[in-house]
């Protein structure tokens, strides 16, 4: 029976095989209803910093997850998400990485030779006399 017109349905993401043979926990869990951010998570680090090492490593697998779909590089996207981050956090943004350009080496030129103009009247050398 398909459920009733005014019940909406939230769209959970699927728990990794991996997760459900091995077993663990989760503990961070973030959903977005009506552009509202809904977050739950657990506080299970002592230090909280380690909070930082998960973020990265998330930001980072959002990275190759936007490569993946061709349309970003991944220093792109984990750039992006590091400025609005730190934009968030009220901190100065970081710059953005600039595409590498290929740098021409300069073309090794040979000194210019003077030029010899031959004298028709060339006179003999005062050793030679």
């Amino acid at each position: 029976m398909p459920p009733p017109h005014d019940m909406r349905i939230y769209e959970a993401l699927v728990i990794p095989n991996d997760a459900l043979d091995k077993g663990g926990m989760e503990i961070l869990r973030a959903g977005l209803v009506d552009d509202e951010l809904y977050v739950t998570a657990r506080r299970v680090f002592k230090d909280p910093a380690t909070w930082g090492e998960i973020l990265g490593e998330i930001t980072q697998r959002l990275g190759r997850i936007y490569a993946a779909e061709g349309e970003y590089k991944v220093k792109e996207v984990i750039a992006a998400i590091e400025n609005a981050y730190a934009a968030e956090m009220g901190a100065t943004p970081i710059a953005a990485p600039r595409r590498k350009r290929t740098k021409r080496k300069p073309v090794a030129r040979k000194p210019a030779r003077a030029k010899t103009t031959k004298r028709a009247n060339k006179r003999p050398s005062r050793k030679a006399r």
